[in-house]
């Protein structure tokens, strides 16, 4: 790479909102690396995704970094005890809530980042059609943002960085469109929070019914593999 090029870390967790942000900072010049997180998430299969969509929408490098959230629990994505929903989105945050996910994610983004010289980060959270997650909320980013850029040599040095949201104020009708538009093969997206090893769908959690919807409102088929049984 040329010192003029721009260059980015995109948070790629293999789901249709990680996808359609990836295509967008493709879309606007950036010569991307995305990363991906092992968290110990129940839903596996969506790292495979993940592998799949940096690929097909040309990421410069996909990197996979494990840090196990599982061992703290609290969560229905990584403690097995706890059950995912069902009854659709209910009001308050939910039990899929992964306690200080974005907030680990982002650090860990933040770190390669500075190693590569890149100013800008992209992270696929949504504030509208969303479970309620507290660190989905844009006051949410602005603080990380703020924190890097007291935490950080390159900020402390002049060079500033950016957290991009792109999908934030966007309806999961928009973003699909928004992805369609820009050439994402949704059908290569995992989004269940208990997808089976193959990557089918449950069809009934809150992120199946969010993504489903979505598809419905946005006049689009629906390419997600659904289990049968």
């Amino acid at each position: 790479m040329t010192a003029k090029e721009k260059r980015a870390v995109v948070l790629l967790s293999g789901g249709l909102d990680s996808a359609t942000t990836l295509a967008i900072a493709r879309s606007e010049g950036y010569v991307c690396r995305a990363l991906s997180v092992a968290y110990g998430q129940r839903h596996a299969a969506e790292l495979e995704a993940a592998a799949r969509i940096a690929m097909a929408l040309g990421a410069h490098e996909h990197r996979m970094v494990e840090v196990d959230l599982g061992q703290f629990g609290g969560s229905a994505l990584t403690d097995r005890r706890i059950d995912v929903p069902m009854r659709g989105v209910q009001p308050g945050i939910p039990a899929t809530y992964v306690p200080a996910r974005n907030t680990v994610m982002l650090s860990l983004a933040l770190a390669w980042a500075e190693v590569l010289g890149a100013h800008d980060i992209f992270v696929g959270v949504n504030a509208v059609d969303y479970s309620g997650y507290p660190d989905c909320r844009p006051e949410y980013i602005a603080a990380f943002e703020a924190m890097a850029n007291l935490a950080t040599k390159a900020a402390v040095e002049g060079a500033r960085l950016h957290i991009h949201a792109p999908l934030i104020a966007l309806s999961k009708a928009d973003i699909i469109r928004r992805g369609t538009a820009l050439g994402v093969d949704y059908g290569l997206t995992v989004s269940c929070y208990q997808a089976d090893d193959a990557g089918a769908a449950c069809g009934l959690c809150d992120s199946c019914r969010l993504r489903h919807a979505g598809f419905k409102e946005a006049g689009l088929p629906d390419p997600t593999r659904y289990r049968t049984a």
